[in-house]
Order: C-alpha cells, then structure tokens, then sequence
C-alpha cells in the first residue's frame, strides 16, 4: 500500500483547524501529514489503520494522531455497497504540536497536555469519554476566536487527565518511521535502529553504551518496561509490518531482511505481538 503525504500547511492563518466530515464512506488513503489529528468518529463502523495498529472502530471513537503516523479509517464492505444508505461522518481536527506558540506548552501548568501531545506519537484511543466531551468537539467548528481556542484548550485538557486509552502503534513501527532519543541511552538506541537487521546481543549493544551487560540489562529494562530482546523483537517486527504493508516483497524475504534467521522464529514472534500471522495481517490491507 502507497503511503500518501497530504500537506495540510494552509489553515487559511488559523491555529488549527476543524472540518465536520459527512460522506457515504471514508476515503481508504494511508496517508500522513505534519500536523496532530484528533478524530471523533459519529457515525460510522469499520477498521482502523493506525501505524501497525488494525483494530475495528464504531460509533463514539475518539483517537488522538501524532504528526507524521501514518493512518486510514476503511469503512466495511456495505459502505461500498450499490444503493447504500450509510453515511460516514467525523470531525476531525488538525494542529501543529506548537499551535499557540514554541513556548506556550513549555510552561508548568501546560505540562499535562504537553505529555499527551508526546505520546501521541503511537496513536492513543480514549476510552469511557463523557458524552459532554464528545459534544465539545462537535460544536468546536461553530465557534470563533477566543471562544474557539479557549474550549479546544479545555478539550486538550480533558483528553490530558483521561486515565483510560490505549496506544495503538509499536514502538518498534514508530521508529522505522521516526528515530527518536531516549535519556542516556541514545547511543544504545542508535546503535539498534541502524542495526537491527543484523544478528545483534545484548553484549554488542551494551558495549557501545560503554556500560557491562549487567547493568545495561537493568537499565534498559527500566527505562522500557521490557529487555532488550523483547524490545529488539518489536523493532524488526515493527519494521516488518511496515514492509508487509506495503506488498514489495514476500513474507520469507521480509522475515530475512527485519533480522530473524528462520520463518518459524518470525511467524511465532509475530503472532506473539500482533495477534495474527503475517499473511493474516497482510489480508486486511488487501481491500485497499
């Protein structure tokens, strides 16, 4: 699949914008753009491609998109249907991460919403939102100025202090896309994104973070949440998806070229972090 870049530099001197979306399906375009994109979806049903995310959505979805994570909303098949009723309908609101200024969410009491806007980055879906949100974001396109700000601000606010979403996007397909730095570690982290599809150990990677393998180990494991091989396997089988996706090559060569040394050790991980088999997953981007 084409992955599509959509400039979205012209909100006619806007901060943001908002558009209210009703159309007899979604446009099936895995596309990405340099602004954050907060979707709520009002009426509409199908799958939805964030990063190597696939989960289906429904009405009342709501999904914060980070800039540059690529993204599809794909109606099911009775959307495409002769004669068909349905109405795909959304808001969707764009912004840059600095859309009242580079400092304005630098400021203490800005923290909050400045930690969502960061993890955006993998896709967030929020869960259990109140029906008094979700109606501030259906009315922000009717407001103006001042108002209109002020009540995007609270609705960034709100989105901040929900305690319940999920990340959609890897780590390991975020980084394909985008190489990012963490603490100390950035040379450990380096060292793994441009060699991953080599065969790499924890020995090789703590060398170059100058650091004994014990205690590399630990670190590691602290600053992630998982060991080193664990988050190696999810860089290769991110990357995987990534080519998976776009269909160039055939799932042996692609089992090779992420870094794993036979099929079976690439199709048990794969379906160890993903939930189905690399032909399962590329099935559901066969429809596009």
């Amino acid at each position: 699949m084409k992955l599509h870049f959509i400039d979205r530099s012209d909100l006619s001197n806007n901060t943001f914008s908002v558009a209210h979306h009703n159309y007899p399906y979604f446009l099936k375009v895995w596309h990405h753009h340099r602004e954050l994109e907060l979707v709520l979806s009002i009426k509409s049903k199908g799958t939805r491609f964030v990063g190597d995310s696939i989960l289906k959505f429904d009405e009342g979805d709501l999904v914060l998109i980070g800039k540059d994570l690529p993204h599809m909303w794909l109606n099911d098949d009775d959307y495409f249907e002769p004669g068909s009723r349905l109405r795909a309908e959304a808001i969707a609101v764009h912004f840059k991460h600095d859309f009242l200024g580079k400092a304005f969410f630098g400021i203490y009491e800005m923290k909050p919403i400045t930690d969502l806007l960061n993890r955006s980055k993998y896709g967030i879906k929020f869960l259990n939102i109140d029906t008094e949100l979700k109606a501030q974001i259906k009315t922000l396109s009717t407001r103006n100025g001042f108002d209109r700000i002020m009540s995007f601000i609270n609705i960034l606010h709100d989105l901040a202090n929900c305690e319940t979403y999920e990340l959609l996007a890897s780590e390991g397909f975020v980084n394909s896309f985008n190489k990012v730095s963490h603490r100390n570690l950035d040379r450990a982290y380096e060292y793994i994104f441009n060699n991953f599809k080599e065969q790499i150990t924890l020995v090789d990677v703590a060398k170059i973070a100058c650091m004994n393998p014990s205690s590399f180990s630990r670190l590691f494991k602290k600053v992630n949440g998982k060991s080193f091989s664990e988050y190696l396997n999810e860089v290769r089988i991110g990357y995987a998806c990534k080519l998976l996706i776009e269909r160039k090559k055939n799932v042996s060569k692609i089992c090779y070229e992420s870094g794993f040394n036979n099929i079976s050790n690439f199709n048990r991980r794969f379906k160890a972090l993903m939930a189905m088999s690399p032909k399962v997953y590329i099935q559901h981007y066969k429809k596009v």
